[in-house]
């Protein structure tokens, strides 16, 4: 969470236009972060004796660890860490959440001690994370495109890449994540209607879900059919992404995906 934490600082630091007082040690510090995030769920996994998917800190550890992974897979290609200034604080929360709220907790279904579970949770997460990174390159491409219209240089020109750059980032995130996404939410259906029946469909966390995806698919078909990039591209992004938190919020009324206390 430290090292995470240093990624945080860079975010703040580079709005206040003093980005290079940490921009030589952020990749290695928030690196050094995932490993230690890694070996906390692993040893969390341990000691527990079984995957605790079902606490939402521990799913709140397992979706900022996936999105820091996406963030680092886009990191090698592009050599850009101009998303981090999105990823790095909502990593940074959803590791201090997780962090400071575990208490011990009990599996009572059969069923979230399936492989199966793990299997949706680990390919739903997958898809957050790319539609996350998604967003981020958005609203930078947004910033940026507002910068260069209005001819004024600021700060966030001197270490974002060119627009077209960035728009591919963004396009290449949800590419990524879509297929981890769709295989999410069958793996999670086959296993919800098996025991839950018609009551699955009419669950708000379901509704949610499917409409989340239906605006993920409206944004690659915008993208292969209408030629859509940019602006038009990135409002549609950071829409698909709020929906995203409010599916996560809905996890408070679904009787289908209610985390035990």
């Amino acid at each position: 969470m430290a090292c995470y934490g240093v990624g945080l600082l860079y975010s703040l630091l580079l709005l206040g236009k003093k980005g290079d007082l940490l921009a030589r040690v952020v990749e290695p510090a928030v690196g050094l972060g995932l490993i230690f995030h890694f070996v906390s769920l692993v040893e969390s996994t341990v000691l527990i004796g079984h995957l605790s998917w079902a606490s939402i800190h521990y799913s709140e550890s397992i979706l900022a660890f996936l999105a820091m992974v996406v963030f680092f897979v886009f990191f090698v290609g592009y050599r850009t860490i101009s998303p981090g200034i999105i990823i790095f604080p909502l990593v940074f929360v959803l590791t201090f959440v997780s962090a400071i709220g575990q208490k011990p907790m009990t599996l009572t279904s059969p069923l979230l001690r399936s492989g199966w579970i793990f299997v949706h949770v680990v390919l739903i997460f997958t898809g957050y994370a790319g539609l996350f990174l998604s967003c981020g390159a958005s609203l930078l491409y947004l910033v940026q495109e507002r910068a260069l219209k209005s001819k004024q240089s600021t700060a966030l020109m001197e270490w974002v890449p060119p627009l077209e750059t960035i728009d591919e980032i963004g396009y290449r995130s949800l590419l990524f994540g879509f297929p981890f996404m769709t295989l999410g939410l069958l793996a999670g259906s086959a296993l919800a209607i098996e025991k839950y029946g018609p009551l699955f469909f009419s669950d708000p966390k379901i509704l949610g879900s499917f409409l989340m995806w239906a605006v993920y698919m409206l944004l690659l078909y915008t993208r292969w059919s209408s030629g859509w990039r940019g602006r038009r591209a990135a409002f549609l992004a950071t829409f698909a992404f709020l929906i995203a938190l409010g599916v996560w919020a809905a996890n408070s009324f679904s009787r289908v995906h209610r985390f035990l206390s």
